[in-house]
C-alpha cells in the first residue's frame, strides 16, 4: 500500500468564522479520530490533491506540530460548485489492529464473453474490505477470462488471503452485458 506524508497544524478554533478564514486561506479542515482523542487541524489544499484525486488508496503520515500519525482518509466533503474540498475526515490505524478501508479493482484478462459481442461491465471499482496494514494490497485483482455472455462475478465468488469483504455477497462486482448485437448473433446461431 502507498504511503504520503503531509503536515498540518493544530486548530484550536473549531467555529464557523474560523473555519472559513481557513478556507480562504487555501487550507482544509480536517479531523482525525479514532485514537485516544479527536485532534482537528488544517492542511494546504494544494497538498490533498494528490491523495483527494486518485482512485488509489493510501496510508497517509500526519506531522501534525512534531506529532506523528498514520491514518486513512474516511470521508471527504467538497463544495457544490467549485469541488474544492471543504473538510476531510481521516482515521488513526495501527500496525496491529485491523481496520476498514476501501481499495480498487484491477480487472485481469479478456472475458470469453466479450470475445463473442458482450460488453464488460465493472459495476464496483472498489470493495470495502477489514485487514491489518500490513496485508492490505494496492489493488484487488478479479480475472474474468472465463467469464461468458450474461454471467457475472458476485462478491461472495471472491475469496483473498488475510482480507474480508464487507460488500454484500449478492453484489455484482464485473458482469458481461449482452449487446443487442450479441443478442442477434446469439439468435441467428439458434436458428430463430
Amino acid at each position: 500500500m502507498k504511503t504520503l506524508e503531509l503536515k498540518g497544524s493544530l486548530r484550536t478554533d473549531l467555529g464557523k468564522k474560523a473555519t472559513k478564514a481557513l478556507r480562504r486561506a487555501e487550507l482544509v479542515p480536517c479531523e482525525l479520530y479514532g485514537g485516544e482523542e479527536n485532534i482537528h487541524f488544517s492542511v494546504q489544499e494544494k497538498d490533498l490533491k494528490k491523495l483527494l484525486f486518485t482512485p488509489e488508496v493510501y496510508i497517509v503520515k500526519f506531522d501534525v506540530e512534531g506529532k506523528v500519525f498514520t491514518s486513512v482518509m474516511r470521508e471527504v466533503q467538497y463544495h457544490p460548485v467549485t469541488d474544492k474540498p471543504l473538510h476531510v475526515d481521516f482515521f488513526q490505524v495501527t500496525e496491529d489492529k485491523a481496520f476498514e478501508v476501501e481499495v480498487p479493482i484491477k480487472v485481469e484478462g479478456f472475458a470469453v464473453g466479450v470475445q463473442s459481442g458482450g460488453k464488460l461491465a465493472v459495476n464496483l471499482r472498489k470493495l470495502k474490505v477489514k485487514a491489518l496494514m500490513k496485508d492490505l494490497p494496492e489493488a484487488l485483482p478479479i480475472n474474468v477470462t472465463e467469464l461468458g455472455l450474461g454471467k457475472s462475478i458476485q462478491v461472495g465468488a471472491l475469496n483473498y488471503e488475510n482480507l474480508e469483504l464487507l460488500n454484500a455477497k449478492n453484489a455484482v462486482v464485473v458482469q458481461v452485458k449482452l449487446t443487442r448485437a450479441a443478442r442477434a448473433a446469439a439468435m441467428a446461431a439458434q436458428g430463430k
